[in-house]
């Protein structure tokens, strides 16, 4: 897809081009105007019209399409919400190798969502992902090594992954690594990490994670606690 506008330019003006390239076939146009339906970006948000788009884009086998299909199914945008469909659009994205249909798809056989629970598959999609650079699936690499699940409990291996998706900038990798850092009493490195979490977290993450701080024995710790409470009021 190549519009002549930038998204931030004019979105009205994007949307419109997005949505031309798009009537003419243009695979990555159909996913993008999608996302802008989704979003309510330079045009009216639609989620219906944008399930309708992604699924256009998805049967002639584009993979981030197939995998927006994916997650309207899994969230009820524009839809019902229906898992096992949601399951089979992850998986497919999967298998043509993009990394968040294999971090989706390992998602839902962590929690038996719509397919049986498989922990090992689940792992091995998540390494697969990691190995493109997907941070998030980094993050949950960590969790399999702190908690022991799959693999034996590695404390080293665990910080090794947290390390990566906080550099990768995944905010509960950020967290993570912070938690270990404030373990080894390195409070001022883990306010820094603290700190980048909370520019890009989901307000339920900070309603959780700010008493955790609140509680802490240390002062720095419990201001950062302060801030996550503040934000989300």
């Amino acid at each position: 897809m190549n519009t002549q506008r930038s998204i931030h330019d004019d979105p009205r003006a994007y949307a419109k081009a997005v949505m031309r390239a798009a009537e003419l076939g243009d695979l990555d146009a159909q996913t993008t105007l999608g996302q802008l339906l989704l979003d309510g970006t330079g045009i009216a948000r639609d989620p219906a019209l944008a399930l309708t788009w992604f699924r256009i884009a998805a049967r002639q086998g584009h993979a981030m399409a197939g995998n927006m299909v994916g997650r309207c199914l899994e969230n009820g945008w524009g839809c019902e919400i229906d898992l096992t469909g949601a399951a089979q659009h992850y998986r497919q994205a999967a298998d043509l190798g993009l990394d968040w249909g294999l971090y989706n798809y390992g998602q839902l056989l962590t929690r038996g969502r719509g397919v049986a629970p498989d922990m090992s598959a689940a792992y091995a999609l998540f390494q697969q992902a990691a190995a493109m650079g997907h941070a998030k699936s980094m993050n949950l690499l960590g969790r399999f090594h702190h908690e022991g699940v799959v693999v034996e409990r590695n404390e080293e291996q665990a910080q090794h992954w947290y390390l990566l998706a906080a550099e990768g900038g995944d905010f509960r990798g950020q967290y993570n690594h912070a938690a270990v850092l404030a373990e080894q009493g390195r409070y001022d490195d883990a306010c820094l990490w603290l700190g980048r979490a909370l520019e890009t977290a989901t307000p339920g993450f900070l309603e959780a994670a700010g008493p955790v701080l609140l509680a802490s024995k240390n002062e720095q710790i419990r201001e950062m606690g302060e801030r996550y409470r503040r934000v989300v009021g």
